[in-house]
C-alpha cells in the first residue's frame, strides 16, 4: 500500500481490504450480504433485499443533480474459491492474504477475489466520497453470479429503476464490453458397475497437476490443458494396453467456469504389473507435457502408492474402459470462431467437474456461445453423448447473450470522454464470457449498459491478480463519467 501513489486507489483498496476478511464463496454470501447491510444503515442509505438476497442499496444524488437519471453501478457478490493444493486457507473463515508485487496485487496461494469484489470496492467507495458529483445511484449488488448468474437470473422486473447501467465486471482497463456470450450447464450421469475388489491388487493414485487453470470463458482459446482429460487419457492408454485395472474413485475440478487445473484417480493394480504401468503413466506425462508445453510447462502425472486401507468395491476394467470413453468424447474447448468478430470465441465447451457418487460417474459442463441456436446445438449433442454411453443429461434453463448496441448513447459519451481523458481511443468489445448485463437487460427493457473494470489476471485460479495502477485509471473516468451523467 505504501507503493500506491493514487489516493482514491488506496481508499478503494481498504475496502477491498475490508471485503475480503468476509467469506463470500458461491451460494454463501450471507456475511457480506449483512455486512453491507449494516453499512447502509450507518450511511443513511436506503436498500432494498429480494428473495435470493441480490441487494440494491439507494444513494442520493449530491446537490443540483437530484433530478438526473439514476445511475446503476452494478458487480456481483460472489468469488470463485480455488486455492492451490498446498495452501490450507479455509475460504469459510479465513480472509484472504494480499500479496503486493511490484504494481500487482495478488493473494497467497488462493483466488483473490478481485472478481468482482473490486466492484463492491470502488461502489462503495464512491457512494460515501464527499468530494464526488454525481446523480442518484442504485448499487446493485447480485449473488451468486460464478455459478450460473442465478441471482441476476432472479431478479425481479423493477428491483432497480435506473436506467443507465455500469457493470464493473470486465477485466481490461481501456476496453468497453458491449456484449457477452450466453451459457448452459449441464449435468451428466453414467450408472457404473461396482464390484468386490480383487485380492493381487495394490491401489495407487494417479494424479495430474501443476496446470495453470483459468478462466473458461476467457482463458478457453488458449488450449490449456483440462486435467480431467489427462486422467481419462492416462488411465485409457493403460487399458488399451491390455493391462487389468479397477477404478474404486476418480475426481477433478470445481467451478463450472474454471478450466480444471488438478484431478487424480484411485487404480487397483496387478502387483506383477506395477512396473510396467509406472512405464505406461512416464510416457503419458512426457506425450502431454510436449504437448502442452507453451501452456502448462509444469503439468505432472504421477502414480504413487495409496496408503491406508484398500477400497472394498471398484469398477473392473471393462466398466473402466467404458468410463474413459464417456469423458474422452465429451468436447472440451473451441468449438467455434464468431464469423463477425475477428478473434472472439463463438462457442465453447468446458468439461469442468467430474466425481463418483452412489453408482454413477457424474460429470459438469459449461457451454458458451454468443448465439443461441448454436448453444442450444452444442448442449445438445453433449446430452446425446451421455444417452450413447447409457447415461443421461441434464440441462438448467441457462442465461442469454448479451447483444451488442453499437449505437448505444451510453457507448458514445463513454468513448468520447475516455478518448479526452487519455488522448487514446478504447477498445470496444465483445466476450467470450459470461456477464450479469444480458439478464438484467432482459428483464428491465430500455437498459443503456457498458461494462468496464481495472485490469484482472488469471481469474478464477490460485494466479489471479489486479493492476493496482489501472484502478485509479478506472476510478477517475467513472467519476468524470458520473459528473456528465447528471
Amino acid at each position: 500500500m505504501e507503493n500506491v501513489s493514487h489516493e482514491k486507489t488506496k481508499n478503494i483498496l481498504k475496502w477491498f481490504g475490508e471485503i475480503s476478511k468476509i467469506p463470500r464463496c458461491s451460494k454463501e454470501e450471507d456475511e457480506i450480504v449483512n455486512y453491507l447491510i449494516e453499512w447502509s444503515k450507518d450511511n443513511g442509505f436506503e436498500y432494498d433485499i429480494d428473495s435470493v438476497q441480490n441487494i440494491v442499496i439507494k444513494v442520493p444524488a449530491t446537490s443540483g443533480m437530484e433530478n438526473s437519471p439514476i445511475v446503476v453501478i452494478q458487480g456481483h457478490l460472489d468469488m470463485v474459491c480455488e486455492k492451490t493444493p498446498d495452501s490450507d486457507h479455509d475460504f469459510t473463515k479465513d480472509p484472504i492474504k494480499f500479496v503486493f508485487d511490484g504494481e500487482w496485487l495478488t493473494a497467497d496461494r488462493t483466488t483473490l477475489g478481485a472478481d468482482n469484489g473490486i466492484a463492491i470496492a470502488m461502489a462503495m467507495a464512491a457512494a460515501v466520497d464527499k468530494d464526488l458529483e454525481h446523480p442518484p445511484m442504485e448499487l446493485l449488488f447480485t449473488v451468486d453470479e460464478e455459478t450460473g448468474l442465478t441471482g441476476a437470473n432472479a431478479l425481479a422486473p423493477g428491483f432497480i429503476k435506473g436506467k443507465l447501467l455500469l457493470n464493473i465486471d470486465s477485466e481490461d482497463e481501456g476496453v468497453f464490453t458491449v456484449g457477452c456470450a450466453g451459457g448452459i450447464n449441464t449435468d451428466l450421469t453414467l450408472p457404473v458397475d461396482l464390484e468386490n475388489a480383487p485380492s493381487g491388487f495394490g491401489q495407487f493414485k494417479l494424479k495430474a497437476g501443476g496446470m495453470k487453470g483459468g478462466h473458461s470463458g476467457i482463458d478457453i482459446a488458449l488450449g490449456k490443458a483440462n486435467a480431467i482429460k489427462v486422467v481419462a487419457r492416462t488411465i485409457n492408454s493403460i487399458v488399451d494396453l491390455g493391462f487389468e485395472i479397477f477404478l474404486s474413485d476418480i475426481t477433478g475440478g470445481s467451478a463450472h467456469n474454471a478450466i480444471p487445473r488438478d484431478a487424480e484417480a484411485v487404480i487397483l493394480i496387478k502387483d506383477s504389473d506395477t512396473e510396467k504401468i509406472k512405464e505406461v503413466v512416464s510416457d503419458n506425462e512426457q506425450t502431454i507435457k510436449f504437448e502442452h508445453s507453451l501452456t502448462d510447462p509444469d503439468l505432472e502425472i504421477k502414480l504413487t502408492a495409496e496408503e491406508g486401507s484398500m477400497a472394498s468395491t471398484a469398477v473392473s476394467s471393462a466398466g473402466v474402459k467404458k468410463i474413459c470413453d464417456f469423458v474422452l468424447a465429451i468436447p472440451h474447448g473451441v468449438f467455434a470462431m464468431s464469423a463477425d468478430i475477428d478473434d472472439l470465441v463463438e462457442t465453447s465447451n468446458n468439461l469442468a467437474n467430474v466425481k463418483i457418487e452412489d453408482g454413477k460417474v457424474m460429470i459438469l459442463t459449461s457451454q458458451r456461445s454468443s448465439l443461441v441456436s448454436r448453444l442450444d446445438a452444442l448442449t445438445n449433442s453433449i446430452e446425446a453423448i451421455a444417452r450413447l454411453a447409457g447415461g443421461e443429461g441434464k440441462s438448467s434453463d441457462g442465461y442469454p447473450p448479451w447483444e451488442p448496441n453499437m449505437d448505444s448513447p451510453l457507448l458514445a459519451r463513454s468513448v468520447k470522454l475516455y478518448e479526452k481523458m487519455y488522448k487514446k481511443k478504447p477498445v470496444v468489445e465483445v466476450i467470450h464470457a459470461g456477464l450479469e448485463c444480458g439478464i438484467i437487460g432482459d428483464k428491465n427493457p430500455g437498459m443503456d449498459m457498458l461494462s468496464i473494470g481495472p485490469t484482472i489476471k488469471y481469474p478464477h485460479c490460485p494466479d489471479e491478480k489486479i493492476h493496482v495502477g489501472t484502478i485509479g485509471l478506472v476510478w477517475d473516468f467513472m467519476v468524470e463519467l458520473l459528473k456528465e451523467l447528471g
